[in-house]
């Protein structure tokens, strides 16, 4: 029933073709993936978690496997209800172990989910730049060539790949520059903020001391400020009077 819709469609496009001029370009997603760092990056972290998976699996597989070999080295020694409860142990290991595996590789396992999720935003990313591209060079259709539609023949002047790749690239850094800015710009509003603060705050202890009366209550809290205020101003008549 696909390959009938995929046909149908494809009739209705070279018919469309017939009838008035229309501009078909096409992509190769795994090309594209290939190339985008962010790709790289997400395959390698999923490549390192399915390893780290395996590996538990494996291990654990050695541990059944090491059991059951020590079952059978004494099973003569051991009596019928002891076997059978070994046995028993065994087994529900082995399906423990196979429920694993399908939680982490089965199809709806958490390799599959966490794959999509990870992918998903290169997704969107791809997809917005083919809308972009077709939007400004007036592209009619846009196939990919991974897709299942079938490409019996198709000349790579109308393979738009690369320049979704460039588009994205161009996409990221612009990110990149804004993110920069705001940066910037927080950085400069901070210390513009720390500098208005400083200031108030030395006027405001500035006007306390010149208001300061001569016998003041000596039971009153003195701020941190004012304390290395009078302080200075101590060690500074010290030095009047030595020199």
């Amino acid at each position: 029933m696909k390959r009938i819709s995929i046909l149908t469609f494809l009739l209705f496009v070279n018919i469309t073709i017939a009838q008035r001029g229309v501009k078909i370009g096409y992509i190769d997603t795994e090309y594209i993936l290939e190339n985008l760092t962010d790709y790289s990056e997400v395959s390698d972290r999923l490549e390192e978690k399915a390893q780290t998976w395996k590996d538990e699996i494996s291990q654990r597989s050695r541990e059944i496997d090491q059991k059951k070999e020590s079952l059978n080295s004494e099973r003569i020694l051991l009596t019928k209800d002891l076997i059978e409860e070994l046995e028993s142990e065994i087994e529900f290991e082995e399906q423990e172990l196979n429920e694993y595996q399908q939680k982490r590789f089965g199809t709806r396992g958490d390799l599959i989910l966490q794959k999509q999720q990870l992918i998903q935003p290169i997704q969107d990313q791809i997809f917005n730049a083919i809308k972009e591209i077709a939007k400004s060079k007036n592209y009619d259709f846009i196939f990919d060539k991974s897709s299942d539609i079938v490409m019996l023949y198709s000349n790579k002047t109308h393979d738009i790949s690369d320049q979704i790749l460039r588009n994205i690239s161009r996409a990221n850094n612009r990110k990149k520059l804004d993110s920069r800015k705001d940066k910037r710009e927080a950085e400069n509003e901070t210390i513009v903020d720390e500098s208005i603060i400083s200031e108030k705050i030395e006027q405001d202890i500035d006007e306390k001391l010149d208001n300061k009366p001569e016998n003041s209550e000596p039971n009153r809290k003195l701020t941190v400020r004012e304390l290395l205020e009078q302080r200075k101003q101590k060690n500074s008549n010290k030095r009047k009077v030595k020199d």
